[in-house]
């Protein structure tokens, strides 16, 4: 498959007291010419004082999808376990018409210990919280399937993280975009498990987009030689500084410029 090369920016809802510090952000982001925005799926902080100023992750989206016109809309991604994955379908599902068919789903297994202690989730192992995961991905096809209206598009579902053998077993059955942390070497051989578990499901592995987070001017070109065709910039609150974006933005309009356009 041959897609467009797109940047994104992670909007952290972290230390902005003022939820008009982010709406400001959403609407710079869009206006710089960014193809998607996402948040984070946490209820505390995860850099600086743990208990400074955070909001919630999906009424948040809900606001984007009508503040926001053109871009794609997410989370990097939602934690697996905190929500009846029914219940998140339908969440998502409510989002997309909203959006007019913008929302991607991102969702991951969770890590961050004290989201779970806080707000009374069974925090568990790495391998318990992937098999719920695993489980969730599967009932949240399910019920978007059954939902009334059904969704406007196929809601594209982004998968994060690099265990290569549960969380790339997921990333081949149920992801249309892979999000990964590994630096490129590691993503090469990440890549060839990717191929493999695909084949055992029926997959075609160029079927699933891949994504990491800027890597700078320098590097960008070898991810895509890769075939990295997302970049994600991360940037918190309260000022949510968006310098490192406008780089993002330039260098994919001066190597690869094209229409803006959404997920295929």
């Amino acid at each position: 498959m041959t897609r467009s090369v797109r940047v994104g920016v992670q909007l952290q809802p972290q230390h902005a007291p003022d939820y008009g510090l982010i709406r400001d952000a959403v609407l710079r982001a869009e206006d710089l010419g960014v193809d998607i925005v996402f948040n984070w799926d946490h209820f505390y902080p995860l850099t600086g004082d743990s208990d400074g100023a955070h909001f919630e992750c999906w009424t948040m989206l809900g606001a984007w999808a009508e503040q926001t016109e053109r871009v794609e809309i997410g989370a990097l991604v939602t934690g697996g376990g905190y929500r009846n994955p029914d219940l998140l379908a339908d969440m998502a599902r409510t989002v997309d018409h909203i959006s007019g068919g913008r929302l991607i789903l991102g969702i991951g297994g969770g890590w961050f210990e004290k989201d779970y202690d806080e707000y009374g989730y069974e925090f568990g192992t790495a391998g318990s919280r992937l098999k719920l995961l695993g489980g969730n991905l599967a009932r949240i096809r399910a019920r978007l399937d059954k939902l009334n209206p059904a969704p406007t598009r196929h809601i594209p579902i982004l998968i994060g993280g690099g265990g290569e053998r549960k969380t790339l077993r997921l990333v081949a059955e149920y992801a249309d975009v892979w999000h990964s942390f590994a630096d490129l070497d590691a993503l090469a051989h990440k890549s060839t498990v990717l191929a493999g578990h695909c084949e055992n499901v029926g997959r075609d592995p160029h079927h699933i987009e891949r994504s990491v987070a800027w890597p700078g001017e320098t590097e960008a070109q070898a991810f895509v030689d890769a075939g990295v065709t997302l970049f994600t910039v991360g940037a918190g609150g309260p000022d949510y500084d968006l310098s490192t974006l406008t780089e993002a933005v330039r260098w994919r309009d001066e190597h690869y410029a094209q229409p803006l356009a959404g997920l295929a």
